[in-house]
């Protein structure tokens, strides 16, 4: 397994791995860029089917970072972590604390919080062993969960891309096809349900779908819902679930979701734009819970951050606009105006928690 000949190796900063046989932790944290500040980004926790795919991951997810920061206007750089392992059956308090070791030990480059497969309460216990954590404060109303800031931003997200191409935002009668209702995604249905939309969910977690129908969603397959016809699919699961096959399979009109890294490649962001349907970038919609990560970090308020969020709807419409105007896909313009700010930014010095 080579860093460098991964696709997915964009000038990472910096590509740590750690493993510790005690606690039976196996994990990587990638530093993309910290042009704009320090990295900051969640832990993620998956059972990767090699080493080489954890790889992949963490060097997208961390790129992805560094451009989700840059687009929200925040002081920040791009990181991740991943911990190669099932959340359900291999997460332990000697596992988690292992992990807060081996983030302390990169000094402060990298800042920790929750994600798939980790939760609040694990970044309490990493908290245990390194300062070097975010989302865990207990004065926000959420108790330092950032996945509702997340699930906010989507929805100012949604409503700024039907503005845009219908012309008004209501959601009454509308019907959105939602792919994963974890952490995320089951705030974002309720918000949905509230305001009058029919709701389709698909997840591969049981209890999941239970909360899902529950708030008054439908049910359907995992294979079904990219087929669903409705008017926008939401992808809130994992990523590249936008593909060669199934961006023609599509039958929606708008996509905007959750989720990291919803385009297999590139070329997915220019299928989308030929075949009509208006995509919001995720690095761009999704980026409420770092927004909310920085507003805690600042010991600012819960409101302030909701407000900040709600920028995310008219960074989009820029977005939007810039793509019909130069012919370009909305992930390409997106990339050009999140660049257009982190490599003309002065490297950012800082120094490390004590």
């Amino acid at each position: 397994m080579s860093v460098f000949d991964s696709a997915f190796y964009d000038q990472h900063e910096l590509v740590a791995f750690h493993s510790d046989k005690a606690s039976g932790l196996r994990a990587i944290v990638a530093v993309h860029n910290t042009n704009l500040g320090p990295a900051v980004g969640g832990c993620r926790m998956f059972p990767y089917a090699s080493d080489s795919a954890a790889l992949d991951d963490v060097l997208r997810l961390s790129r992805g970072m560094t451009y989700k920061s840059a687009l929200a206007g925040l002081p920040l750089g791009g990181g991740k972590s991943v911990i190669i392992g099932d959340s359900h059956t291999e997460k332990s308090r000697e596992l988690l604390l292992a992990m807060g070791e081996f983030i302390d030990s990169l000094g402060g480059r990298y800042v920790t919080a929750e994600d798939s497969g980790t939760s609040v309460a694990d970044m309490h216990i990493m908290r245990e062993r390194t300062q070097h954590v975010s989302g865990i404060t207990t004065k926000q109303r959420f108790g330092g969960d950032p996945s509702p800031y997340t699930a906010y931003g989507v929805y100012c997200g949604i409503r700024a891309a039907l503005r845009y191409q219908r012309g008004t935002d209501a959601l009454k009668g509308l019907r959105f096809a939602v792919q994963g209702a974890g952490a995320v995604g089951r705030h974002l249905i309720e918000r949905l349900i509230r305001n009058g939309a029919d709701v389709v969910v698909a997840d591969i977690d049981a209890e999941n779908l239970k909360r899902a129908q529950a708030l008054g969603a439908r049910l359907v397959s995992p294979e079904q819902i990219l087929t669903t016809r409705a008017d926008v699919f939401v992808p809130c699961a994992m990523g590249a679930v936008l593909n060669d096959k199934t961006v023609g399979e599509l039958n929606v009109d708008i996509v905007a979701g959750a989720a990291n890294n919803q385009l297999a490649t590139p070329d997915q962001g220019d299928s989308l734009r030929q075949r009509g349907v208006l995509y919001a970038p995720d690095f761009v919609i999704n980026a409420g819970g770092i927004i909310d990560v920085f507003y805690q970090q600042q010991g600012k308020s819960g409101e302030q951050s909701e407000k900040h969020v709600e920028r995310i709807g008219d960074v989009l419409t820029q977005i939007f606009q810039r793509s019909e105007t130069e012919a370009l896909s909305t992930h390409a313009v997106a990339e050009q105006m999140a660049e257009a700010i982190f490599q003309s930014a002065d490297k950012h010095h800082f120094k490390a928690s004590a």
